[in-house]
């Protein structure tokens, strides 16, 4: 086991897999330090946030490869390399860009197994950036995920600590399938205990953050860190608190959702994006449908307001779900008595 913040972390899981698999590629804007493989000297910044530094110099010009910015061409090269047997691994720096490209992704790469009669998939990895809080301001801060989990053929993973960013990372570069990888931006300083071998994480098995008999909170990606802090602080008002981290959106793991719920009866859901068609939304809906009988208290959605991302960091600030406002609403819920 070695420390890592969640950024070695997903940098030693691109090498790892690069050593193991030759036809892992990389390719991305900068992603082999603004060479544009021209073989330069010296070892650069290695992208935007520094997740690719050093694996140019190791595994050279032919699988590290600098790209126009062209997220269209990007995506439509992954998606092409990937039906040929290579395994790409496809950077869209900011997630937000996702709509300059969407067409390679989703009417593309996502239908391959289907339109060639499950007889070929697309083994490829998008891996992006998402989240408020560093003040990048509306254009590079949201969280867009429920897009992509909308589409039938996409896996979509939102990791949040170190051990599960390179196991769920190696996952999807072994996946057969399309899978876009969410780095939330505030979490790659993040440090944690990560395994030095290859190991993976099952898609569609969510993590019990902390037990509890109260109240069931879902915290997706960087939500489910603030989620945890807010159950220690309502602990100490005798409330126990049950946090899941779903880990993937696509596949989700509702059953252990829905067997969190029989035991706490409420229900609360922390997400970072919008609220009109967020995940929260979805969880909330299988919940009230599935779990209906046991629920004793309305299911609580804790989102971003329905606007843009602020640029200033004080409306950014109170744009992100706090652990304060979790506090809050969970503390509402679970003292919630029914008129009934």
């Amino acid at each position: 086991m070695t420390k890592m913040t969640l950024r070695e972390a997903i940098t030693d899981a691109m090498r790892v897999e690069m050593r193991l698999d030759p036809n892992v590629i990389l390719l991305g804007e900068d992603v082999a330090g603004g060479r544009g493989g021209s073989g330069g000297e010296g070892e650069k910044s290695g992208g935007v946030m520094g997740l690719t530094a050093g694996l140019y110099t190791e595994f050279g010009a032919e699988r590290i490869i600098d790209t126009p910015i062209s997220e269209s061409a990007i995506m439509g090269a992954a998606a092409g390399a990937s039906l040929t047997g290579l395994r790409p691994i496809a950077e869209l720096m900011f997630a937000d860009f996702f709509g300059v490209c969407f067409d390679q992704i989703y009417n593309q790469a996502a239908k391959f197994r289907y339109m060639f009669g499950n007889q070929k998939g697309a083994p490829m990895v998008i891996r992006t950036m998402i989240g408020a809080g560093v003040g990048a301001g509306p254009q590079h801060s949201q969280a867009v995920y429920p897009i992509f989990a909308h589409i039938p053929g996409l896996k979509v993973v939102v990791p949040t600590t170190p051990y599960d960013a390179k196991g769920l990372l190696i996952q999807a570069i072994r996946d057969n399938d399309p899978v876009i990888f969410c780095e939330h931006k505030m979490l790659f300083a993040e440090e944690g205990e990560v395994p030095d071998e290859a190991y993976t994480i099952e898609f569609g098995k969510a993590r019990v953050v902390c037990e509890g008999n109260d109240v069931t909170v879902v915290g997706i990606g960087r939500m489910a860190l603030l989620a945890e802090k807010a159950a220690i602080i309502l602990s100490k008002e005798g409330i126990s608190v049950e946090v899941i981290d779903p880990r993937t959106l696509s596949p989700f793991d509702m059953d252990t959702v829905l067997d969190s719920i029989e035991k706490t009866g409420r229900l609360a859901v922390v997400d970072e994006s919008t609220p009109i068609c967020s995940y929260a939304s979805e969880i909330a809906s299988i919940a009230a449908s599935e779990a209906f009988s046991s629920l004793r208290a309305p299911i609580c959605k804790i989102t971003a307001p329905h606007t843009p991302v602020p640029a200033a960091p004080n409306l950014e600030a109170a744009y992100v779900p706090s652990v304060e406002r979790i506090v809050a609403e969970v503390r509402k819920i679970s003292n919630y008595k029914s008129k009934i």
